[in-house]
């Protein structure tokens, strides 16, 4: 089986850190590194081909030219997005437009669907995930007056929960935090509250019309549908169904077959090390399965989060 290896584009963030360095090996570009765009054919993150026939070849490319490697989906674009996020403190709270909104009011963008794996974070650590308005105008009144701690939903986290975050969700990772997110192919994001911080001297930019226009009141916890998961890979474990991707977990000891049927599959290295026909991966490693291509064989003790559009 050949896959597709990627290399990662990096983001500094003001609430970035240094743990991707250790944690993964990563040459990253500071202290404040915030994101690693693992696989992603996005303007702002084109990844380069790494080895093989499309060596040195961007993504965005290879899915323009190459559509076969990708089940020859109608797509007008890469469909997904790979990250890994190292917050090292709070992230603003914000929220993501859907694709309808996306395209009206940001130049034809997708919107923003995503997910994440909580890979590692620290003990107490929390997310928000929602909000407490009953209705639009509690929202706006809450909003406005920064009653913010009764506004949000507060949640502990450990290491292995797995959260869906649909657009029109209010969320923020907080610090001490390590994620692995599947999202849309989109870097489209509203900030709602900034904690007041500066960065070079002035606040961050805000977008309070647009994230009331988009957040969704009430607040509803999104459905897995698991039942909807359907692999050939029999050693996944299925994390998350929607009508933007699905994703699995998959925990590899000793042998497994690997399958990508007529899909595209997205893989992350998230632990430890394995072989793939002879081929080494590690922990850190990011890479594409093509469709149709043959089946392979993992040999070696590993995770994964796998996903397809």
């Amino acid at each position: 089986m050949d896959i597709i290896r990627l290399k990662p584009v990096f983001k500094q963030m003001i609430w970035g850190g240094n743990r991707m360095r250790a944690e993964y090996g990563y040459d990253i570009p500071g202290e404040d590194t915030g994101e690693c765009w693992a696989i992603s054919a996005h303007p702002n993150g084109d990844c380069e081909v790494v080895g093989g026939e499309y060596n040195g070849i961007k993504l965005s490319k290879l899915y323009e030219d190459h559509r076969e490697l990708f089940g020859d989906v109608e797509a007008d674009r890469f469909p997904l997005l790979t990250k890994i996020i190292d917050a090292n403190s709070d992230l603003s709270i914000q929220v993501h437009p859907d694709d309808k909104y996306a395209k009206e009011h940001e130049n034809g963008s997708l919107g923003k669907m995503e997910c994440w794996y909580i890979l590692d974070c620290d003990p107490e650590a929390t997310i928000i995930v929602g909000h407490n308005a009953s209705s639009k105008d509690e929202l706006c009144s809450m909003v406005h007056e920064g009653r913010w701690k009764e506004l949000l939903r507060e949640i502990p986290i450990k290491k292995g929960d797995f959260f869906q975050i649909a657009p029109g969700t209010i969320h923020a990772i907080k610090g001490g935090t390590l994620i692995l997110e599947t999202q849309q192919n989109s870097d489209i994001t509203y900030r709602l509250y900034d904690y007041d911080r500066l960065q070079n001297g002035k606040p961050r930019e805000l977008h309070i019309e647009k994230s009331l226009d988009v957040i969704r009141v009430p607040y509803e916890k999104p459905k897995a549908e698991l039942d909807k998961l359907k692999t050939k890979n029999t050693w996944f474990s299925g994390l998350q169904w929607c009508e933007r991707y699905s994703v699995w977990h998959a925990t590899l000891s000793g042998e497994e077959t690997l399958s990508s049927e007529d899909r595209f599959i997205l893989g992350s290295v998230i632990e430890g090390e394995c072989e793939l026909d002879g081929v080494a991966l590690k922990k850190g490693d990011h890479f594409i399965v093509p469709a149709d291509t043959e089946e392979g064989t993992l040999k070696g003790s590993a995770e994964f989060i796998f996903s397809m559009a």
